[in-house]
């Protein structure tokens, strides 16, 4: 890969070209890593309100009729229903993991099958996870399988 970055100040905000033969991970990997750089989520405790990248989140879990962003070292609550977290990280590296589950792709660390064609899901701060058999596929599809 050969990467280029040209400074032009005339320029009223940042263009990104990708040149490539075909689009495969390692282009989507990079669209998303621009898109991400715009997003931004809010959550809430009771210390305040925090504006979070989404890289700081490393799963969002809806409990009876609330979304909670579950950080390395907090969990928030967000002003967002959980269907409306997925549109608003759409392109990035979430996906849906069960009906109230998103996990943030880039903090699994590794994949376990799980009974009933589920999958166990182990993030980098040792919590497991399962995807549920109907988004299986999706995160299949996510790690090339």
């Amino acid at each position: 890969m050969k990467l280029t970055v040209e400074e032009h100040p005339g320029l009223p905000d940042i263009e990104v070209d990708i040149r490539c033969p075909s689009i495969d991970r390692r282009v989507e990997a990079i669209v998303a890593a621009a898109n991400a750089a715009e997003r931004r989520l809010l959550g809430a405790n009771e210390q305040g309100t925090f504006i979070l990248e989404p890289a700081q989140v490393l799963y969002a879990e809806s409990v009876d009729g609330r979304s909670f962003l579950y950080g390395r070292d907090r969990v928030l609550e967000s002003p967002l229903r959980l269907y409306e977290l997925e549109a608003e990280l759409a392109g990035s590296e979430f996906v849906r993991a069960s009906k109230s589950l998103l996990v943030n792709f880039d903090a699994v660390r590794g994949l376990r099958p799980y009974p009933n064609a589920r999958i166990e899901l182990i993030l980098e701060n040792g919590e497991h996870l399962i995807a549920s058999r109907q988004y299986a596929p999706a995160i299949k599809r996510k790690i090339g399988l």
